[in-house]
């Protein structure tokens, strides 16, 4: 099965098994005979957070699970279920236009809702984390249900239980977000308070507004230009190097993190580094954004690899930080 549509860089790899099951059962029936031949398993959501070195030589198993269903609401929040293969920006805008507030700063996020714990997908100051209520699905071993709630999940920057312990272990099927009937905007990260201000006063529809403008001026429609989104995650370092860079390179933005320590902007570091609008071979660094990775047309996944090694180990010898992929690299 091929894979070129299924995976936002565009890479042409394939996979031995393919599988887009539309229910539970469907899942575990694919799971089940991909295990009965010993063959490894990878599930696959939109393909945007995903780096394919090579062919992939298991069963590729791509949640088509709908549905958008109350679970129960009351005069301040309604509890949503969310299948797997609803598409990601689908479900922001059909909150947004409900008038339920959490999700409307993670708009034109790609990808589908299945793979939202799993990166624990942000944007803007917010992080599906702060929504999500509980994840479902089953494990990969002995085709059991689980339903994990929030703090089960560990969730945390980028990062969640599913990358960690449960990796490679289970299929999502469905998760159920809690959202505010009475929202509290958040508009502190960037400016995306002066760029809800151009539309007048905050509300849902404006921000998921100023969102996508934002997104759409810094970003390259996959569609069009091959890439991952974010390439890199955006790394925390103590309050000492903080305030050392600060002094030095006072224009790489700096924002509060947990635990005393302090999140830096990569694509700053990048950028200073030289690398922002580079091409190497048949890939480069994005003109408008430097965390971005993108595949000319004829790129490959080394390209890929030996452009991110070459951003990593430049950024660790000019500042002495250590950036790592957000991307998924199979």
């Amino acid at each position: 099965m091929k894979l070129k549509e299924l995976n936002t860089f565009g890479f042409d790899v394939r996979a031995l098994y393919y599988s887009s099951p539309v229910s539970t059962e469907e899942a575990k029936a694919s799971v089940a005979e991909a295990r009965s031949k010993n063959l490894p398993i990878l599930a696959l959501g939109g393909g945007s957070n995903i780096l394919f070195t090579r062919d992939y030589p298991g069963l590729v198993i791509h949640p088509r699970i709908g549905g958008i269903d109350i679970i129960n609401e009351d005069h301040s929040s309604v509890l949503i279920s969310v299948g797997a293969g609803i598409v990601w920006d689908r479900l922001v805008a059909y909150t947004v236009g409900r008038g339920w507030g959490g999700l409307e700063n993670l708009t034109l996020i790609p990808g589908n809702t299945g793979a939202s714990p799993v990166q624990n997908i942000g944007a803007y100051g917010v992080e599906a984390k702060d929504s999500i209520e509980s994840v479902e699905g089953f494990y990969f071993d002995n085709l059991s249900d689980f339903k994990l709630d929030a703090e089960s999940c560990r969730f945390n920057y980028r990062d969640s239980i599913f990358k960690r312990e449960l990796q490679g272990k289970t299929l999502i099927t469905r998760v159920e977000f809690r959202l505010s009937k009475n929202p509290k905007f958040e508009l502190s990260y960037g400016k995306l308070d002066e760029e809800v201000a151009k539309y007048g006063q905050p509300t849902l529809t404006r921000i998921r507004q100023s969102v996508a403008d934002i997104r759409r001026s810094k970003l390259p429609d996959p569609a069009i230009l091959g890439n991952a989104g974010s390439f890199f995650k955006n790394p925390t370092v103590d309050k000492v190097l903080a305030d050392a860079l600060q002094e030095t390179h006072p224009q790489i933005p700096q924002y509060p993190a947990t635990d005393g320590r302090v999140k830096l902007a990569a694509g700053s570091m990048i950028e200073l580094c030289g690398f922002k609008g580079t091409r190497h071979g048949n890939v480069g660094v994005h003109h408008r954004q430097a965390l971005v990775l993108v595949n000319h047309g004829n790129g490959t996944p080394t390209e890929i690899l030996e452009l991110s090694d070459m951003i990593r180990r430049a950024v660790l010898e000019k500042f002495g930080v250590e950036i790592e992929t957000e991307v998924n690299i199979i």
